[in-house]
C-alpha cells in the first residue's frame, strides 16, 4: 500500500480553478487608474492625441480599465478580447478609411494592447505594433505611466501616419473624441 502524497495549499483545485482564482484575485484589488492616470495627464494624454492626429488622418483613442467582472474572468475573457470589445463598444472601428487604432491597458494584469482596424492590413506589420507596445511597456516598469502613454501616443501616430498621413490642405474631422476613456 503507498502513501498519498502531501499536499499543499491550493493542491485540491486542478490548475484550471487556481489559474481562475488568482486571475479573479489580481481583479478584486486593482491598482487605481486615478492613481496612475491623473485629471491633468488625461489632460496631456488628450493634448497628445490631438497632436498625434495633426500628422495622420486616422484616429487613435486611449482606454485605461483597473480590473474585469467576476464574470469576464470566469468566462475567460482576455485583456485581448476585451479591448477588441472595447474597439466596437467606443466607435474605434467606425472611421471612414478604416484607421482607427485603440490603445488599452489592462491595469490588473500589467496589459498592453493595441487594436487596429482594417484598413491598416498590409500597411504596418504586427512587428511594428509590437514594438510600439515595447516601448510602453519600458516606462511603465520604469514606473513612468504618464511617459509611457505619452510615448505609445508618439509611436502610435508615427504608424498611423506612415500609413495615413494627413493631407495638405484638408482638414482633419477628428470622427472620434481625443479625450482618453477611464473605464
Amino acid at each position: 500500500m503507498e502513501a498519498a502524497a502531501p499536499r499543499a495549499a491550493g493542491d485540491e483545485l486542478d490548475p484550471d480553478h487556481r489559474g481562475v482564482l488568482m486571475r479573479w484575485f489580481r481583479h478584486l484589488f486593482p491598482p487605481s487608474s486615478r492613481r496612475w492616470f491623473p485629471d491633468p495627464v488625461m489632460a496631456r494624454i488628450a493634448t497628445a492625441i490631438a497632436a498625434g492626429e495633426q500628422r495622420h488622418s486616422g484616429e487613435l483613442c486611449f482606454a485605461v480599465e483597473p480590473a474585469l467582472k467576476l464574470r469576464a474572468i470566469v468566462a475567460g475573457v482576455s485583456a485581448r478580447d476585451r479591448a477588441r470589445e472595447l474597439f466596437g463598444q467606443l466607435g474605434v472601428w467606425d472611421t471612414r478609411d478604416n484607421n482607427g487604432v485603440l490603445l488599452y491597458l489592462l491595469l490588473a494584469e500589467h496589459r498592453i494592447e493595441v487594436v487596429a482596424d482594417r484598413g491598416f492590413d498590409g500597411r504596418v506589420e504586427p512587428a511594428q505594433w509590437r514594438q510600439a507596445c515595447g516601448l510602453i511597456e519600458q516606462h511603465l516598469q520604469a514606473g513612468d505611466a504618464e511617459a509611457a502613454i505619452l510615448g505609445g501616443v508618439d509611436a502610435l501616430s508615427t504608424l498611423v501616419a506612415g500609413a495615413f498621413p494627413a493631407i495638405p490642405g484638408q482638414a482633419d474631422d477628428n470622427q472620434l473624441s481625443n479625450q482618453p476613456h477611464r473605464l
